[in-house]
C-alpha cells in the first residue's frame, strides 16, 4: 500500500513563494494520479492539481492565473506555489489510488497523506 509524505509547508508573506513536496512510499505507478488539495480554514478540500503517473495525458492544475505548477521527480510530486495570497492559507494534502469521477473531489482518492500547514500573511 502506497504511503504519502507531504512536507514544505510553512509562513510567507503575501507575494511569497513555496514548493511543497509529496514522497510516495511505495511503486508510484501503482496510482494513476497524484493530486493536492487544499483545507481551508473551517472549509472542505478543494482540489487544485493533479500528476498523470505515466505517459498519455496532461497534467491539471486549476489555478487560472497560472501560480501554481505541478511536477514529479524520483517518486515526489512537487507542488510549487507562486505569488501566494492570504487566501491560500489552510492545510495542504496529496492524495493517491484515484477511484474515477472527477481528479478534484476529496472522494475519489483512497490514500492521503498528513497533510502541510500553509500560512498565507498580507
Amino acid at each position: 500500500q502506497l504511503q504519502l509524505l507531504e512536507s514544505g509547508g510553512g509562513s510567507v508573506q503575501s507575494g511569497g513563494s513555496l514548493r511543497l513536496r509529496c514522497k510516495v512510499l511505495g511503486d508510484i505507478k501503482t496510482t494513476k494520479w497524484v493530486a493536492w488539495f487544499r483545507q481551508a480554514p473551517g472549509k472542505g478540500r478543494e482540489g487544485l492539481a493533479a500528476f498523470q503517473t505515466s505517459d498519455g495525458e496532461p497534467n491539471h492544475c486549476r489555478t487560472p492565473e497560472g501560480r501554481f505548477t505541478i511536477s514529479e521527480d524520483k517518486n515526489t510530486v512537487y507542488f510549487q506555489m507562486d505569488d501566494l495570497k492570504p487566501e491560500d492559507t489552510g492545510i495542504y494534502y496529496c492524495a493517491a489510488v484515484f477511484t474515477g469521477g472527477s481528479l478534484f473531489t476529496e472522494a475519489n482518492y483512497d490514500i492521503w497523506g498528513q497533510g502541510t500547514q500553509v500560512n498565507v500573511s498580507s
